[in-house]
């Protein structure tokens, strides 16, 4: 059982991977099918399958939480949600690594369990652990893993390029974060500055990813 209560306007780090550390994304394909997906199981209205109908981004009135920021890598993802309805982000969970585990299985012709277990959570409990856990999320496929950071060639998708205005999609709710700086430069500056001080001191970071 998950020891973590979830409550609403709370804010929480959520993440997972894949089973046996294994690949969750093969291709381009895989990472925008998990995107798409996160869109469009963000809603109250269950929308069935993705893709046995037509899915536009409009018929998502109620969402199920706030999407502050999410980063996919090739065996995990984070992402920083915001509870907006009771029960939110565990139903989201729910359908969203649901969702896309059926489609893996189904492209793969393979069964079972995809990911490591239901997935993780901490509560983001002040101001500015959230600031640092932004930073963390947005830029977390140039983190060393292991010694080594996310390749260029890797498939990876992450909001730091939304906070930057530089992604015409906007998913994320970012005022939380964006507010509290001058403009986005400020932010930049000292997202790059935190960066530096988690690759210097991955160990005090080590139980956002346990």
């Amino acid at each position: 059982m998950r020891k973590i209560e979830f409550g609403i306007d709370e804010v929480y780090h959520v993440f997972n991977r894949g089973v046996d550390k294994r690949k969750i994304f093969s291709n381009k394909k895989d990472l925008d099918r998990f995107f798409e997906s996160m869109i469009a199981f963000n809603s109250i209205k269950p929308i069935g399958s993705l893709f046995e109908q037509g899915f536009q981004k409009e018929e998502i009135k109620k969402p199920l939480v706030d999407i502050i920021s999410y980063n996919l890598l090739p065996n995990h993802f984070h992402l920083i949600l915001r509870e907006i309805r009771e029960g939110g982000i565990s139903e989201f969970l729910k359908r969203l690594t649901g969702g896309y585990t059926w489609y893996f299985n189904n492209k793969n012709k393979r069964s079972g369990s995809l990911f490591q277990g239901p997935f993780k959570a901490k509560h983001i409990d002040s101001n500015e652990y959230l600031l640092h856990v932004s930073v963390y999320v947005n830029l977390n496929d140039k983190i060393p893993l292991g010694g080594l950071a996310a390749k260029s060639g890797d498939l990876t998708k992450s909001s730091w390029k939304e906070y930057l205005g530089d992604n015409k999609e906007s998913v994320c709710k970012k005022d939380i974060i964006l507010e509290q700086f001058k403009n986005i430069a400020d932010y930049k500056e000292f997202a790059l500055s935190s960066l530096d001080d988690i690759k210097l001191n991955k160990e005090e970071y080590k139980d956002l990813e346990e």
